[in-house]
C-alpha cells in the first residue's frame, strides 16, 4: 500500500520580509495557497496586501524570504525563466489598466499576440470567445475603452486575464469602483471563469461581499504578517478579535485609524 504523494502548493510564500527605507511592510508573510483554490487577502489599507501581491508576481523582490510557485524557488530565477513564469499566470489589475489605443479585441488578446506570438486572426477569435465567456457581445471587439462603461471594462479586463488559460490569476481589488450590483456580476464572472479554467486564483480586497462571493479560504494580514487563515464560514465565526473588527466594519477594536495609517 503507497501512501498518497502530498500536494506541491501552487504557491507557498515563507517568511517573505520586505522594506522601503526604514518603513516595513512585510514583517514575515507566511502564505500558503493550493491548486485550484481561490485564496483572498483581507486586511486594511497600507498593512502590505499590494506589496505581497507584488511580490508574488516578481514586479517587487523580497529582501528576505522564499515565494515558491509549483514548488520552485522564484525570488532567485534568471529573467528569462521569470517571464516564462509570468506567461502563465493571469492579472486582473485594480484599475483595469487597459490600452486606450487599442480596441478591446487586441486587449484581450494582448498577452496572446505578444506572449505566446499567435497571429492576429488567431487570437481575434480567442479574444472574441472570451469577451463571449464574460457576458459580453461580439459587437463590442472593435470599440475602444473610452467607449465602454466602467463595469464594461472590467469584464473586457477579465477577459484579458483569462484570455492565455492561465495556471494562476491574480486580482487586484476586482471590484473597485463599480455599484454593488455590477460588482456581484464581477464576483460572479470570476467564479465561473477561474473554475472553467481550473485554475488557482489569488485575489486582494476589502470588499467583504466579494470575499464571501469569490473566496476558498481568506487571509488576513495586519502589520505585515497574515494573522489568520480560514475558510469564510471560519472567517465569520472567529473570535480573533482583527477579523472580527475588520469584517464588521467596526472603528472599536485592536485595528486604529492610526496603526493603519503607519503600516
Amino acid at each position: 500500500m503507497t501512501k498518497n504523494t502530498p500536494k506541491i502548493p501552487k504557491i507557498e510564500m515563507k517568511n517573505v520580509v520586505k522594506s522601503f527605507g526604514d518603513k516595513h511592510v512585510l514583517t514575515g508573510v507566511d502564505l500558503t495557497v493550493n491548486p485550484q483554490e481561490s485564496m483572498v487577502i483581507i486586511g486594511g489599507s497600507g498593512t502590505g496586501k499590494s506589496v505581497t501581491l507584488k511580490c508574488v508576481l516578481g514586479i517587487i523582490k523580497p529582501d528576505t524570504g522564499s515565494i515558491k510557485v509549483d514548488g520552485v524557488e522564484v525570488t532567485t530565477m534568471e529573467p528569462s525563466d521569470h517571464d516564462k513564469l509570468m506567461s502563465t499566470f493571469g492579472m486582473l489589475f485594480q484599475g483595469g489598466a487597459l490600452f486606450d489605443s487599442l480596441p478591446v479585441w487586441e486587449n484581450v488578446a494582448f498577452g496572446l499576440i505578444h506572449g505566446q506570438k499567435m497571429s492576429k486572426d488567431e487570437a481575434r477569435a480567442v479574444a472574441i470567445e472570451k469577451i463571449r465567456a464574460v457576458g459580453m457581445g461580439e459587437r463590442v471587439a472593435d470599440l475602444y475603452p473610452a467607449e465602454l462603461s466602467g463595469g464594461m471594462q472590467k469584464r473586457i479586463s477579465l477577459a484579458r486575464a483569462i484570455a492565455t488559460s492561465p495556471d494562476i490569476i491574480f486580482f487586484d481589488e476586482p471590484t473597485t469602483g463599480l455599484d454593488p450590483i455590477m460588482a456581484d456580476v464581477i464576483n460572479d464572472l470570476i467564479v465561473k471563469c477561474v473554475k472553467d479554467l481550473g485554475a488557482t486564483a489569488l485575489t486582494i480586497t476589502h470588499d467583504m461581499a466579494s470575499v464571501r462571493k469569490i473566496a476558498d479560504k481568506v487571509a488576513m494580514i495586519h502589520d505585515g504578517k497574515i494573522i489568520w487563515t480560514g475558510t469564510v464560514k471560519e472567517m465569520d465565526n472567529t473570535d480573533n478579535p482583527y477579523v472580527d473588527q475588520f469584517i464588521h466594519g467596526r472603528a472599536e477594536g485592536p485595528i486604529t485609524k492610526h496603526s493603519d495609517l503607519a503600516a
